[in-house]
């Protein structure tokens, strides 16, 4: 995923920024003891939920990709070779067919990464195909007018079709495709692909105004996530790839809890990472659940 296009969320991403630039002291994070290491070379494909954007530190500016992501902490482990192409931004279009970063350059498809011998491939998309960053920003801002309400559900269903549910389905065959051209390129390759964490909380109306989404939206949004969470699952399902479900560990480490349990940062980032995406303790709960998904 992206970072949202709201002006105030532009200015959370600059706190954040600062934040990350002047950190004096950073958190280790390790993997598990018992973490089975990966062997082979291992290609990681992904959006801004994989590079971890304003993460320290940050490696490549143009996808906004840090050092201490999943992919970065599940290689660690003992991975014989690593590319790590995942990018902010990034939707199923550029795995294909490639695309630019923030910094506008062009960029080969991610899938180039992926050699014959590559023996664990990862991915995490879908999220800026439905719209991500649209629909955060146009959520938080409709909250403003109605903070009690659901003025986002009220338009995404405008008419009697949910246009999040469509965009959802529309998204699915994108998935298979990226699944089907991944196994093309490393056929003997174990392929897993990664949901997304909590961003709101599993249960009730949130926390707004801290987070600006609307209470009776909150419900909604959970379920369009869950949603988009369940269609990547099927769609790893039906393609001969696993799914490592990083939804269910997240829970209770949402955008409203205080920001030593949190995961995943809200409107103004208290850790180091853009708004509305996971934070370094966030990287590691998905590398954790990525190394379980690995030793099932």
């Amino acid at each position: 995923m992206t970072r949202p296009r709201l002006s105030l969320l532009r200015a959370a991403s600059r706190l954040a920024a600062f934040a990350a630039a002047t950190a004096g002291v950073l958190l280790a994070f390790a993997a598990p003891a018992n973490a089975a290491a990966p062997t082979g070379r291992y290609v990681a494909l992904g959006d801004s939920y994989t590079s971890a954007p304003l993460v320290p530190t940050q490696v490549d500016l143009n996808c906004l990709r840090s050092n201490r992501n999943y992919p970065s902490l599940v290689a660690a482990a003992g991975s014989s070779a690593f590319a790590d192409v995942s990018c902010s931004g990034a939707t199923t279009e550029d795995i294909l067919v490639g695309g630019s970063g923030a910094l506008g350059i062009s960029l080969p498809p991610q899938l180039n990464a992926i050699t014959p011998d590559t023996s664990l491939v990862t991915v995490q998309i879908g999220g800026n195909d439905i719209g991500f960053s649209g629909i955060i920003s146009d959520c938080a801002e409709a909250s403003l007018s109605s903070p009690l309400g659901s003025p986002c559900k009220n338009r995404y269903t405008a008419g009697g079709v949910d246009q999040l549910q469509a965009r959802i389905a529309a998204t699915a065959p994108k998935v298979t495709a990226v699944l089907q051209a991944v196994r093309r390129a490393a056929p003997g390759a174990r392929v897993v692909v990664l949901g997304y964490p909590a961003i709101l909380p599993d249960s009730g109306y949130g926390c707004w105004p801290v987070v600006p989404i609307a209470y009776q939206d909150v419900p909604y949004l959970r379920g369009v996530q869950k949603s988009l969470n369940t269609m990547l699952a099927n769609t790893a399902a039906a393609n001969n790839a696993s799914y490592a479900d990083v939804y269910a560990p997240s829970v209770g480490h949402d955008t409203c809890r205080s920001s030593s349990t949190r995961w995943v940062e809200g409107l103004v980032p208290q850790n180091a990472a853009a708004p509305f995406h996971p934070n370094a303790r966030g990287e590691q709960g998905m590398a954790n659940a990525l190394l379980a998904n690995l030793n099932s």
